[in-house]
């Protein structure tokens, strides 16, 4: 759920996969004191040739440092790596701090944008988006037990970053592509984020934020959009496993590396379990959302409260969804025009 902030110098990185394609890992600093990655390919002798994951946030330095980054990775490969000549754009996931770059970049590229079908409207119809996912934050949040000024502080920062970003065309969907561009393998893994897929080139897997070194990814209520929840978060990492034996490296949206997928799922499986039981031992008394927000991560700040609010929300949905909890005041729901606190206990295992 935690922020992941880039400790190291923030430097353009090399690998490369068995087969020989040149990986660049491009820092970006997204938001203020908030790092993460895009990731430029060299693909020689492919039509594939000069692919970009990801393009930052388009917020604040973040544009500065892709164009700084893709610069350097033309120096360091003797390709032209500038927006002008790149062939694809393949993004991972429909949050801003992945696409938002896009909106400068789009003008100057002849690039082919993709993205998943689940997250088109996302870059597509952005403005749109905002203003549903605003209405539903809101009904979210009071029903969580956040009163009205706390409320409307928490859907402006939301919409603050967010508001920078306009539509822009996408020239292709992962699936009507056959989840394959070039020697890219696609897997589409809901959970973080309705569309998110990741990515496999030969030995390494280009992980967006599915699977992220020492955090656990952020997760949200399905209410809030379908195909997010903890639900499909848990599903979507086993299928991951069966690729586990054929990846080598394994390179995030945020922070470092990874080199054993299997055990990093077995990682985060274990966090949740952990907090789902966390939150059944707290519900042996009715609490809202917003109470259990508190056991789980403490006292937060800034965009944090929202974070845990979500990831809080998603644990209860899922072991609601399972009938592991119950709504003490149903009436109150029952007598209300408006949204409600809801106050949830565990019902008795049968």
């Amino acid at each position: 759920m935690s922020v992941p902030v880039h400790p190291e110098p923030h430097e353009v990185r090399r690998f490369e996969s068995s087969a020989g394609a040149q990986i660049f890992q491009i820092p970006l600093e997204v938001f203020p004191g908030f790092w993460g990655y895009a990731y430029a390919v060299w693909l020689p002798g492919t039509e594939t040739g000069r692919v970009l994951i990801d393009t930052g946030s388009g917020f604040g330095n973040s544009s500065q440092h892709l164009e700084e980054g893709l610069a350097a990775v033309s120096d360091l490969t003797g390709q032209d790596f500038s927006p002008e000549n790149l062939t694809h754009i393949l993004i991972t996931h429909g949050h801003v701090d992945h696409f938002g770059g896009l909106a400068a970049i789009r003008p100057r590229t002849p690039a082919r944008i993709g993205v998943h079908e689940l997250d088109l409207r996302v870059l597509t119809h952005y403005e749109e988006r905002l203003v549903v996912i605003a209405r539903r934050l809101d009904v979210f949040l009071a029903e969580a037990g956040v009163s009205a000024e706390r409320r409307k502080a928490l859907i402006e920062m939301y919409k603050l970053t967010k508001s920078l970003y306009s539509s822009v065309k996408v020239d292709f969907t992962y699936e009507a592509a056959g989840m394959r561009v070039g020697p890219f393998e696609l897997l589409h893994v809901p959970g973080h984020c309705a569309g998110h897929v990741v990515l496999r080139l030969h030995d390494v897997l280009f992980s967006g934020d599915h699977i992220l070194d020492r955090t656990s990814p952020h997760q949200s209520p399905e209410h809030l959009t379908l195909y997010t929840g903890l639900g499909h978060y848990l599903q979507s990492l086993e299928k991951l496993r069966r690729w586990a034996p054929d990846v080598r490296l394994v390179l995030g949206g945020h922070k470092e590396p990874i080199h054993d997928l299997a055990g990093r799922i077995d990682e985060i499986e274990a966090l949740h379990i952990e907090r789902l039981n966390k939150v059944l031992d707290f519900l042996e008394q009715p609490h809202t959302i917003k109470e259990i927000s508190q056991i789980l991560f403490g006292e937060v700040n800034g965009y944090n409260v929202l974070l845990a609010l979500e990831e809080a929300g998603a644990h209860v949905e899922y072991l609601y969804q399972r009938g592991r909890l119950g709504i003490h005041n149903l009436e109150d729901i029952e007598d209300s025009l408006t949204p409600v606190a809801i106050q949830y206990y565990r019902l008795p295992e049968a």
